[in-house]
């Protein structure tokens, strides 16, 4: 399919987008801004420690956008917003998301990816069905990371492949997963699903891996790379991202859930190798001052070794393409991480 909204079988009009503050979901927010002069956005987001206001930017003087400061758990609040803006959409990026946090404290994951996904998907069930589910759906955002560990030689995931989490976070996201799915099947309510592979770019949360690299390269401390660095992650540029999921919500089959991958598996140590080189062309630096800075760390427990995607039937079904490779990508990155240096302090 082409990025042609004259070509799409469901319009979107009065959007919710829950987690819009944070790292995808305000690229989310913004992009459908851009690319969609009918649609109005209601932002909800409880700005905890990953969620920024400024991460919304233009979005937060768009006459078309909306930010409202509320937890995803509060039921009577959701339906009233449901209700009050006249939701057809909700876009469910809302989550815990730090595999190293969740091993720490895992309540907040419990809490937000499971009791969140489920207040949310009971109030568009209740709001919704007074009008038979016509002309509303439900798009949950969520994780490869819920189908476990591939070897080196294993095929990349696929729809099929059973979930095996290994982390309290991947674990409450499969969870969140198996909710939205009920809900279709349970009861009808229009839902679509995305499992992404690692995203990186701009409004990233600076304790994440690509922003990490970069902020150690600025302050000239050791740049840490979990165990060997051998793990393999199949990196998916953010922008990217968000085509999949708008072209998903407008194009997808619901009760489906499409994988979403650009084919770009690296070993973790080859993208703190490519960051800092990026970080010295950019500075016009000898890469070697940045290269040496990484330092092989303690591993972490459960470290998945490698995550692939297959993003075949999203390719096939939807016509989706990845338009960054990822040099161009993480290219683009480094350069807004350099521009907007506010975004690394923790």
């Amino acid at each position: 399919m082409p990025d042609d909204l004259t070509s799409s079988r469901y319009l979107p009009r009065n959007v919710l987008v829950t987690g819009g503050a944070g790292f995808i979901g305000s690229n989310f927010v913004r992009y459908l801004l851009r690319s969609d002069p009918s649609v109005r956005i209601v932002t909800l987001d409880a700005l905890t420690y990953a969620g920024r206001v400024g991460n919304l930017g233009p979005a937060m003087r768009d006459s078309r956008h909306t930010f409202i400061k509320a937890d995803i758990c509060d039921a009577a609040l959701v339906r009233e917003v449901l209700r009050e803006h006249a939701i057809d959409t909700v876009v469910h990026f809302a989550a815990e998301s730090h595999v190293d946090r969740s091993i720490v404290g895992p309540a907040p994951f419990i809490m937000t990816n499971l009791v969140g996904t489920f207040t949310l998907l009971e109030a568009a069930r209740d709001v919704w069905s007074e009008g038979g589910f016509a002309g509303v759906r439900f798009h949950h955002v969520s994780t490869d990371e819920v189908f476990g560990s591939l070897a080196d030689q294993d095929q990349p995931f696929r729809e099929t492949t059973p979930y095996a989490p290994h982390s309290p976070y991947s674990a409450s996201k499969a969870g969140s997963d198996h909710l939205a799915q009920a809900y279709f099947h349970t009861y009808g309510l229009p839902v679509t699903g995305t499992n992404c592979s690692n995203n990186y770019g701009p409004c990233q949360h600076p304790e994440k891996f690509i922003p990490t690299v970069i902020r150690s390269c600025l302050a000239g401390r050791p740049v840490p790379v979990y165990g060997t660095g051998m793990n393999v992650r199949d990196w998916l540029y953010v922008d990217d991202h968000c085509r999949a999921v708008d072209q998903v919500i407008r194009c997808g089959t619901p009760g489906q859930m499409y994988l979403v991958g650009a084919r770009n598996e690296q070993r973790n140590v080859e993208v703190a190798r490519l960051t800092c080189r990026l970080v010295a062309e950019a500075l016009g630096r000898a890469p070697d001052r940045y290269l040496e800075l990484i330092e092989l760390v303690a591993d972490r427990p459960g470290h998945d070794f490698r995550y692939a995607i297959d993003p075949s039937r999203l390719e096939r079904e939807i016509g989706w393409r990845p338009l960054e490779s990822f040099e161009t990508g993480l290219r683009k990155t480094v350069a807004w991480y350099l521009a907007n240096r506010w975004c690394l302090e923790l």
